[in-house]
């Protein structure tokens, strides 16, 4: 098994109350279920508690018996997409480690892609990082998820510790494709994969260089 590290959007979860019987965790699937749909269909604007409580139909006062303001709702959310990035990216780890990713860029695009496509409320979230400290936290901490795995995956590749130089490309990788399917996913309707196939030639080329210089240092 890999040693996986998962940051977290903020020290510690901020909640009011841990759901322990069966009625509260259907209650807190409801309201963070609610909260992803408005945050896919409308964006972060519109995620006020009144709105979750209507989506979810839940009283309003529910809410903040578990979470004291939308950040903290913002918080739980961050948690749930990390875990879903977190589980692709150890996954990728461990084929990786037993010689079955033999196309480490294609593989990584596709993955990322598909977590794109199928976190639409991840990606409003990550998008409106700069509206608010909670959603930051999130961008920040699931960047440094992906780019941490990814330098794992490298190091592995590469035959030994890369130290700074794979720790900068591997965080310039993750930063390029955000920006890239940030572009293509955006719209909601149909993906531009011939764009997403560029990424991969892109990447492609910056993966070849990289080992290039990795190797002319061991060297």
């Amino acid at each position: 098994m890999t040693e996986a590290t998962e940051p977290e959007p903020g020290a510690k979860p901020r909640v009011r109350r841990e759901p322990r019987q069966a009625r509260s965790r259907a209650r807190v699937e409801a309201i963070l279920g609610a909260a992803d749909r408005l945050l896919s269909q409308e964006g972060y604007e519109a995620l006020t508690m009144r709105r979750i409580a209507e989506d979810a139909g839940v009283p309003v006062g529910s809410i903040y018996q578990f979470y004291p303001d939308k950040g903290a709702v913002v918080d739980a959310l961050g948690r749930r997409y990390l875990e879903g990035f977190g589980s692709a990216i150890d996954e990728l780890v461990e084929r990786a480690l037993e010689g079955e990713l033999a196309d480490l860029v294609g593989t990584m695009v596709d993955v990322y892609s598909e977590l794109f496509r199928s976190q639409p409320g991840g990606m409003a979230l990550w998008a409106g990082r700069h509206l608010s400290p909670e959603l930051a936290r999130a961008d920040e901490a699931s960047n440094a998820l992906i780019a941490e795995g990814l330098r794992r995956i490298v190091e592995h590749l590469t035959g030994g510790p890369g130290g700074e130089p794979v720790r900068r490309a591997t965080r310039m990788v993750v930063w390029a494709a955000n920006a890239v399917l940030h572009e293509v996913f955006k719209g909601g309707g149909e993906p531009d994969l011939e764009t997403v196939d560029e990424l991969k030639r892109m990447l492609d080329c910056y993966w070849v260089d990289l080992r290039g210089r990795l190797a002319a240092a061991e060297g």
